[in-house]
């Protein structure tokens, strides 16, 4: 028996390229006799008859899988989105990067149809979740699936602020801001800010400084389940922003407290069988090959 039935289909660019694509992908799907269903969003991007369309909240239950046409971006969104519905998620890429997205346009057919046949590998990746609070109350909150990233907006001075782990000071800095990447965003704004590579299943966060007055100021590769706090110093003449995934800004004051951990809910995507993660590093980050090579198994 097939292992997706009904596929969920969600995109949020709208450009000709992943209009192009959700056509290819659902006369395919409709070809192997599978139910399709698009999200609200990816249905306004498309001018033919569609037989379903839910919103995305509707999804859990009415769908086996979701495949997302789009960059990295509309991946990102789609997983904060879902989170909570417990639906695998496959990604085409219509982006730049495409580390999240591993499917090429020209290779639907060809790569799609193994894993509607059960053929596949799977990663769970955890989320993180922000609350700033302000004299006890709380002011904002948001849920990122790359990174929560403090930063000073349009200012091109330093900020000043504690960083706390586990409810043990760790240091008081001044620098651009931070970020707080899960093993996902290590790839994303934490690798060009000078940060580590962490394995994508890993249970591991990483905590980078943005430009620190201070040479000896290096990332730090913390548990998953850490519970990070950054205090707003009092001494701070801006008002820094948080930012979740690049999106949903969060304004601070000095003796605000930014709170950050894992989200209670995580995300499972699909990959095609062949796909690994020093492969896509090869790709993307352009790392050199070596031809006639065997792989350390053989």
């Amino acid at each position: 028996m097939s292992h997706f039935q009904r596929i969920g289909l969600l995109g949020s660019l709208d450009v000709p390229e992943v209009k192009e694509s959700l056509h290819k992908l659902e006369a395919f799907l409709r070809a192997q006799g599978r139910e399709v269903v698009y999200e609200e969003q990816a249905a306004s991007l498309v001018d033919w008859p569609i037989d379903k369309v839910l919103p995305i909240e509707q999804f859990p239950g009415a769908i086996d899988l979701g495949i997302v046409v789009g960059g990295d971006g509309s991946m990102l969104s789609a997983c904060r989105k879902m989170a909570a519905c417990g639906v695998p998620l496959l990604g085409i890429n219509r982006g730049r990067l495409g580390f999240l997205t591993d499917i090429s346009p020209d290779e639907i057919e060809e790569r799609v149809w193994p894993v509607l046949q059960g053929e596949y590998k799977q990663t769970r990746r955890f989320l993180l979740e922000t609350t700033v609070t302000r004299n006890g109350t709380e002011i904002g909150t948001g849920t990122a699936v790359n990174d929560i990233v403090m930063h000073p907006g349009m200012s091109v001075r330093m900020m000043t602020f504690e960083l706390y782990v586990d409810g043990e000071f760790v240091y008081s800095q001044r620098s651009d801001g931070l970020i707080v990447s899960t093993p996902t965003g290590s790839t994303a704004y934490a690798l060009s800010a000078g940060g580590p590579l962490l394995f994508p299943e890993l249970d591991a966060m990483v905590v980078v400084p943005l430009n620190p007055h201070t040479l000896s100021s290096r990332p730090i590769v913390l548990h998953g389940g850490a519970k990070i706090e950054i205090r707003v110093s009092a001494r701070n003449e801006l008002h820094p922003l948080i930012t979740c995934d690049g999106h949903n800004d969060v304004g601070t004051e000095p003796g605000d407290v930014i709170t950050i951990k894992k989200h209670d809910n995580d995300i499972l995507l699909i990959h095609p069988k062949d796909n690994n993660f020093y492969g896509v590093c090869r790709s993307k980050l352009g790392w050199g090959s070596r031809l006639g090579v065997k792989k350390a198994s053989d």
